[in-house]
C-alpha cells in the first residue's frame, strides 16, 4: 500500500531523521570528531585505498588520522558529515589556527565538558585570576577547575581531606617554591603519588608577570618585614591601594608572553598530571 500522506515512505516526516549538513573540510576547520572527543584543525584531506580520511591537530599540535564517515563529526555542536574541499581548497595554504592565550590550538568546546573529579590549587584569589586568563580556555576544554587557598600552612591537611586517586589526581600551584624556604619545606611534606606540588620562584605571583608588560623597569626591593604589595605599590608610586593595583597588572597581561617562563612551565606540568597523566611521584617541581 501507499500512504496518499507520506508517499512510498511510511514513517511520519516528524520521525524521519533530519539530514545530516555535509561541511567541506577546509584546512583551519575546528571539528571534534564523534567517537572518540578528539578536537583539532584540519590540517589536510586525502585519498585512500580505505576512502577518504582528514588530519586534525589538536591544542598539543598531536596529529590524528580519521575516516571521513557520514555523521562522523561535530561542528559547533553539530553532527555534520565532511567532505573533501572543492578543487584548490585542499591545497591552499591554511590560515593560521586561533590560538588561545596560552598559544595552544583554540579548540572550541563543542559539548559542555563535565568537570574532573581532579582539581588544581592555587594560593590565593590573584594567583587564580591570573591562570583563569591565561590559560581559562584550555582548562574549560578539559573540564579543569581551579580553586584557590588562602595560603599553604595547611597543605597537608588539604591534601588529606580531598582524598587524592589515580581518579581524582591533584595539583598544587605554590608561591615562591625556592631551596630553605617555609614553602619548600611544606611541599615536601606531600608524599602522595597522586599530587603534584610546583611552584614558582616569585615572592609573589605579581612579579611573575613581566615588568615591561607592566610599564616599569623591574619589581622594586621590598624591605624583609615589610608587606611585599604595599611596598610595590610605595615603590612604584601607586596608590596603596593593592587591589587596584592588581587590576592594573592583571589588565596588562595578553597572553603567555607577557608572563615569565617561571610560571609558564609549573602551570603547563599541572594541567598535564590532573588530564593526562604528566609527571607523578612524590616531592615538588620547580
Amino acid at each position: 500500500m501507499r500512504s496518499r500522506q507520506y508517499g512510498p515512505d511510511l514513517t511520519p516526516p516528524w520521525k524521519r531523521p533530519k539530514p545530516v549538513p555535509e561541511v567541506p573540510a577546509d584546512p583551519g576547520l575546528v571539528v571534534e570528531e564523534a567517537a572518540t572527543g578528539f578536537c583539532g584543525a584540519v590540517i589536510r584531506c586525502e585519498k585512500t585505498a580505505q576512502g577518504p580520511t582528514v588530519t586534525l591537530e589538536d591544542r598539543f599540535g598531536a596529529h590524528r588520522v580519521f575516516p571521513m564517515e557520514p555523521r562522523g563529526f561535530l561542528l559547533e555542536g553539530r553532527v555534520v558529515t565532511l567532505v573533501r574541499p572543492a578543487a584548490g581548497a585542499a591545497t591552499r595554504a591554511p590560515s593560521a589556527p586561533a590560538r588561545t592565550a596560552s598559544g595552544s590550538l583554540a579548540v572550541p568546546v563543542a559539548r559542555a565538558r563535565v568537570a574532573r573529579a581532579g582539581r588544581i590549587y592555587v594560593e590565593g584569589r590573584h594567583d587564580a585570576e591570573l591562570v583563569e586568563k591565561v590559560w581559562g580556555d584550555d582548562l574549560r576544554v578539559e573540564g579543569v577547575v581551579v580553586e584557590y587557598l588562602a595560603g599553604v600552612d595547611d597543605l597537608s591537611a588539604v591534601v588529606r581531606d580531598f582524598g587524592p586517586s589515580a581518579a581524582a589526581r591533584l595539583g598544587v600551584l605554590v608561591d615562591h617554591l625556592v631551596p630553605g624556604s617555609k614553602e619548600s619545606r611544606i611541599a615536601a611534606e606531600i608524599t602522595d603519588p597522586h599530587v603534584l606540588v610546583v611552584g614558582h620562584p616569585f615572592i609573589d605571583i605579581w612579579a611573575a608577570v613581566k615588568p615591561a608588560s607592566v610599564g616599569i623597569a623591574r619589581w622594586p626591593d621590598v624591605p624583609r618585614g615589610q608587606d611585599w604589595k604595599t611596598g610595590v605599590c610605595r615603590a612604584l608610586g601607586w596608590p596603596e591601594n593593592t587591589g587596584a593595583a592588581w587590576q592594573r597588572i592583571l589588565g596588562a597581561v595578553r597572553d603567555y608572553r607577557d608572563l615569565e617562563p617561571g610560571l609558564l612551565g609549573p602551570v603547563e606540568h599541572l594541567i598535564d598530571h590532573v588530564t593526562v597523566g604528566g609527571p607523578t611521584g612524590p616531592g615538588p617541581y620547580t
